[in-house]
């Protein structure tokens, strides 16, 4: 990094935070070393010198600046950033108004320009706006300072052969204007030094204002306001969090559904609305670099990879579609439902009382529609579909990285490592670390947190980490207990109600349970995830994370680690507990030796399975879409209430924006935890459940569109930030693929009766012409009611029922093992483990090849990144050897300077060989 002559030696050192030479970073030491020469005087122009002007200016008519103006009174300087600020004395008192006099000093002294606009010419009559201009020396100091790349020449490179069947897709195309909005150019990051390389055609325009809005938060964040307790304070966050300022955002260029008035403003708020944030757009492809120009790389790669993750849905949701239609049309051909249904089988076989006591004997063909229904999802299709799943998910995973590929070669993010901002110290850190070591790298010294200190702080994170994990554990546990002692009630009320008759063949008592169970356990799960991000956070903060990638990736961790406990754990105990430690009659197993274990129904407990699914997936969408989509509109609705009442000209766009809801830091994080929860509902149970892809499919969407709507319509514009890959997230999606495999091999094995059948068809079938007749009585075994305890035994048994049957491959009471596992038990459980086996090895043998066939980076774009590296550096060395030869025309006779001259010459030569 070079540095610039004196006058620009305070940007430079702000841009140096990361040296770490004092608690808050050097980058405004030189500001704090003067403060006292700074005039204190609130009368003083070093501060409020746009004040007093605005005093000036009161009887002006603000008619003559258009609402939708994001420029200064001169219509000339952009406004970069807005601070907002309500000054109300008998709150605040005066530490307050020293803190922003102190924190506009230094950003003044940093080279930012200011306007305040007085809070009489606000809506509100209270509210102050100080607008921010960063000039042209700031904006290139800091792009440097940042590393941020900029244009040196427009693309020459051909594009790749047109697709012949691009026709098909021209329905769901947008406009070119709108997909590509600018000229795709060769960069290189920007250097005072060599302006004349860039193509700057106009200052103003040359930084777009998503770059400028992030260089002057990046000045925000590190701007110093005074010193309390002893200790440096600074930052823009700090000031928000102690309520000095109300608000900091940049501003959006128009309003949403109508173009600006002023020809300079771009628009793009307004195309992105029109052409992206619309339902009924619902069918066309992402303006992703329109996005990208708009808000960020980080934001439009959340954007990719959602869209990205739709479009792969769509596959998936048309084989699970099939699936479930094959058990549709084969629901008449199931043997077993048939037998269960039959008054002469079915009818004809009493089954064990569900409960004890209270519960009477029932008769089998009671349970004929659930039976017919769980065929739907319990047939052979759910194994294909569970082996199909288990390579989609590799295949979205290896067709992502080649997206992402694609993605960092178009948006300049190949050589990108991390955010320069996301690595360096965050000012939290600084703050509070106040001891310092020297970095055996960079032999600076730097602030760092002891190792005591954070063995401390990780004790305390963990256990409280652990103690909303038990916290899960002990309601799911509790819903558990409400599932054994309800279903004794349900099943004596369903045998006793006339009302139910109708309906009592569909509405079993273990499908009621399953029912109101599911929807209490979704209204706990809503509960505890809103009282843990709050712990969440607080425990992060807690650990102080040295930089913002270290902060976002550990509470992506405690997080997603919360939230699969919290809506998984029904999940599993459905497919892998219920129904698995029951015992038999007369030796039931109880919960706490009071509450008897549940048994599953007759026909399986996968149905039980895809109704507890379906439950927590669709309502955890439906309020997801509550939350994101009508409680900001009612906000800002709320918020607008008065102002709907002003003119039209005396409601500015710094006041609109301010009226807007605030995105803030972590508003991307909660829309991947979002689609990563639902990814592990499609993956992990996806056996159970072939329509889950489907609901995801259709809810995706709408997410799409919901996201688009409320991040242009309903909030303030987001800071734009650098981002190469979706980060921690997709280790997280690795995961969740690999355990999909395992949880789907043994939902088949152990939840679905796919085993047990196929073993009696090839090992124990009586009737070649029908190998799957008997089967239902043969999976039945029989229990003698006399050897019920009292405890267990009906309290009525007016038909006297001798025998009874259940669910189990036990010996009859006759035989010399009485109720001992029969032989047919062991054959079905070494198939289940052989089948678990063999399922895992072959889906993950394929899933590893197909990751080996799929490149992550396509063979053009690695070619292309090659050209562009090639071109660039040929063009910064022949820029090199144009500005030695000028220097050599003025100076012939140095001779240093020709060997310079050779010397750069050789490099082009040696650049082109290569």
């Amino acid at each position: 990094m070079n540095r610039v002559g004196k006058k620009d030696e305070t940007l430079i050192e702000m841009g140096l935070a990361n040296d770490g030479e004092e608690s808050n970073g050097p980058l405004f030491e030189n500001l704090s070393n003067t403060d006292s020469e700074l005039p204190c005087n609130s009368e003083s122009l070093s501060t409020t010198e746009t004040t007093l002007l605005i005093s000036d200016l009161q009887g002006i008519d603000k008619r003559h600046q258009s609402k939708d103006s994001v420029f200064f009174r001169d219509g000339v300087r952009r406004i970069d950033f807005v601070l907002a600020y309500v000054d109300d004395p008998k709150i605040e008192g005066e530490k307050k108004v020293e803190r922003r006099r102190e924190f506009e000093n230094n950003l003044e002294k940093a080279g930012l320009e200011l306007e305040t606009e007085d809070k009489k010419e606000s809506d509100n009559g209270k509210t102050y706006f100080v607008k921010i201009h960063a000039p042209w020396e700031v904006l290139i100091t800091y792009a440097e300072v940042l590393s941020i790349k900029m244009p040196i020449k427009e693309n020459d490179i051909p594009c790749t052969t047109e697709n012949p069947f691009d026709w098909i897709s021209w329905p769901f195309r947008l406009p070119e204007i709108v997909m590509h909005p600018e000229p795709d150019y060769f960069t290189a990051p920007f250097s005072k030094e060599r302006q004349e390389l860039y193509l700057i055609e106009d200052e103003n325009t040359f930084f777009s204002p998503s770059v400028r809005n992030r260089i002057v938060f990046y000045i925000l964040t590190r701007c110093p306001y005074g010193t309390e307790e002893g200790k440096k304070k600074f930052g823009i966050k700090r000031l928000l969090n102690n309520g000095t300022y109300t608000a900091a955002y940049p501003l959006h260029d128009c309003q949403y559904w109508k173009r600006a008035n002023d020809p300079k403003c771009e628009n793009e708020r307004y195309t992105l609305y029109r052409e992206w944030a619309r339902f009924p757009r619902f069918f066309k492809e992402q303006p992703l670099d329109l996005i990208r120009k708009y808000y960020g790389e980080r934001i439009g790669i959340y954007f990719a990879w959602l869209g990205f993750y739709t479009e792969m849905l769509f596959f998936a949701a048309i084989v699970g579609l099939i699936c479930f239609l094959y058990g549709a049309f084969t629901m008449n051909e199931n043997m077993s439902s048939q037998e269960i249904c039959d008054s002469e089988i079915g009818g004809k076989i009493i089954m064990c009382p569900l409960c004890d006591q209270k519960c009477d004997y029932w008769r089998l063909n009671s349970t004929c529609e659930s039976s017919e229904y769980s065929h739907l999802f319990d047939n052979v299709a759910t194994l294909f579909f569970a082996i199909f799943m288990g390579i989609w998910v590799t295949l979205f995973l290896e067709f992502w990285k080649r997206r992402q590929a694609r993605l960092e070669y178009e948006w300049d993010l190949v050589d990108f490592e991390e955010e320069q901002q996301q690595l360096q110290l965050r000012p939290e850190y600084e703050a509070k670390c106040t001891q310092k070591r020297k970095n055996p790298v960079t032999q600076e010294l730097e602030p760092y947190l002891p190792l005591t200190s954070q063995a401390i702080r990780f004790c305390i994170s963990g256990t409280t980490v652990l103690f909303w994990i038990f916290l899960i554990i002990a309601s799911m546990i509790a819903v558990i207990v409400y599932r054994l002692a309800v279903y004794a009630a349900f099943a004596s009320i369903m045998e006793n109600a006339q009302t139910l008759q109708p309906i009592q063949g569909i509405l079993t008592p273990q499908l009621a349970t399953s029912v109101t169970a599911s929807c209490l356990n979704f209204v706990i799960i809503m509960i505890l995830n809103f009282l843990y991000e709050r712990i969440a956070i607080w425990i992060t903060d807690m650990e102080i994370p040295r930089t913002h990638l270290e902060y976002e990736n550990r509470l992506t961790m405690k997080m997603f680690l919360f939230q699969f406990v919290n809506y998984y754990s029904s999940c599993f105990y459905v497919a892998f507990f219920k129904g698995k430690f029951v015992g038999y009659p007369g030796h039931y197993t109880y919960m706490f030796d009071r509450w008897r274990n549940e048994e599953c129904d007759p026909a399986g407990c996968l149905i039980e399975l895809t109704t507890q699914l379906t439950i927590i997936m669709a309502g955890k969408q439906i309020w997801g879409n509550i939350q994101e989509a009508i409680v900001p509109w009612i906000r800002n609705w709320w918020g607008r209430r008065k102002a709907s009442s002003s003119p039209e000209n005396l409601y500015s766009r710094w006041e609109q924006d301010h009226d807007l809801q605030n995105f803030g830091a972590l508003g991307l994080f909660y829309e991947y935890l979002e689609m990563v929860i639902q990814f592990g509902f499609i993956t992990l149970f996806v056996a159970s459940f072939p329509l889950a892809p489907l609901l995801a499919l259709m809810n995706n969407i709408l997410e799409i569109r919901v996201d688009s709507w409320k991040l242009t319509t309903q909030f303030r514009r987001p800071v734009a930030a650098k981002a190469h890959s979706i980060g921690v997230w997709q280790e997280i999606l690795n995961g969740m693929a690999i355990l999909s495999v395992v949880t789907n091999a043994f939902i088949v094995a152990f939840t679905s009766d796919m085993i047990p059948r196929l073993v009696y068809y090839y090992a124990y079938s009586m009737d070649p012409s029908s190998p799957m007749s008997g089967y239902i009585n043969d999976s039945l075994s029989i229990f003698q009611t006399s050897d019920f305890p009292d405890k267990n035994r009906p309290d009525i048994n007016p038909e006297n029922f001798s025998t009874c049957r259940y669910r189990d491959y036990r010996y009859p009471p006759d035989h010399e093992r009485k109720y001992a596992h029969t032989m047919q038990f062991w054959h079905i459980l070494a198939a289940k483990m052989a089948f678990i086996i063999i399922m895992e090895h072959v889906v993950f043998i394929v899933k590893f090849f197909v990751a080996w066939m799929i490149p992550d980076v396509p063979a053009e774009v690695k070619a292309k990144i090659k050209r562009e590296k090639y071109l660039t550096q040929k063009i910064l060395h022949e820029y090199e050897l144009n500005k030695l030869k000028q220097k050599l025309c003025e100076n012939r006779t140095t001779a240093s300077m020709e060997k310079e001259v050779i010397a750069t010459e050789g490099r082009v030569e040696l650049s082109e060989v290569m």
